[in-house]
């Protein structure tokens, strides 16, 4: 009678560990496709890289370091949701061959196979991310710039530029439109251009070299681009 006792006990074991792995199988699965950005291929591309160092603040400060930081950020906050993301860089380098020698060259081509990343077939979204800087030291402020070629780029934008504004709370700058930029204009796929803030400021440029202000800009972004694929109203100006 004892050893039915301890072989039933044994079997009840067995039985409810199947029973507790098979909840949590599908548990996981579950959360798996409620995800709000599950299926969501999302291209990120941090600004310049390699010879191009883009904008340069203070002595040495520089642009390219501080937007692939910010990227890997965003890239941490998406993937979390269930977004397949793609890095156009993730180092100090650009796209172009290593065989082109002119800067100019290496700058063209480099920004074609970006776009070609962007423009692939199963991309559903792209963000570039860039620092601005200008002569003067008092413009400041986040801002997401797109292209009128889609209509989604607008909405896009607007959404990111909202949360810039609630997070950071030191701009009032709104999503503008611009034509000239060659990524923003040849772009297939629904995007936006965001300038995180100015080197040429001296608050803001000390604030982009932080790692604390450089998640906030992630975040915002992160929440934007939320907004955008679950949200069906239109965005605020």
């Amino acid at each position: 009678m004892k050893r039915i006792r301890i072989i039933s006990l044994v079997l009840a074991a067995i039985i409810l560990f199947f029973l507790i792995k098979q909840e949590l199988q599908i548990t996981k699965s579950w959360r798996a496709w409620n995800l709000p950005l599950s299926g969501k291929v999302i291209v990120l591309d941090a600004g310049h890289g390699g010879p191009d160092g883009g904008a340069v603040g203070g002595k040495d400060i520089v642009e390219k370091n501080i937007t692939l930081e910010i990227t890997k950020m965003l890239q941490d906050y998406l993937q979390e949701q269930g977004a397949l993301v793609i890095l156009t860089r993730e180092g100090d380098y650009d796209l172009a061959d290593k065989d082109t020698k002119s800067y100019s060259r290496r700058k063209a081509e480099d920004l074609k196979k970006r776009v070609a990343m962007i423009n692939k077939p199963d991309v559903d979204f792209f963000v570039s991310i860039h620092l601005n800087a200008l002569p003067s030291n008092s413009s400041k402020g986040a801002q997401t710039f797109y292209h009128r070629s889609l209509l989604e780029n607008e909405r896009a934008a607007k959404f990111i530029q909202a949360e810039l504004r609630t997070s950071l709370e030191n701009t009032n700058r709104s999503a503008k439109t611009i034509s000239h930029v060659y990524l923003l204009k040849y772009a297939k796929t629904p995007g936006t251009l965001v300038e995180a803030g100015f080197l040429s400021n001296v608050n803001e440029r000390y604030m982009l070299n932080s790692e604390k202000y450089q998640q906030k800009v992630a975040a915002a972004i992160y929440r934007g681009i939320l907004r955008y694929f679950t949200e069906k109203g239109n965005p605020p100006e």
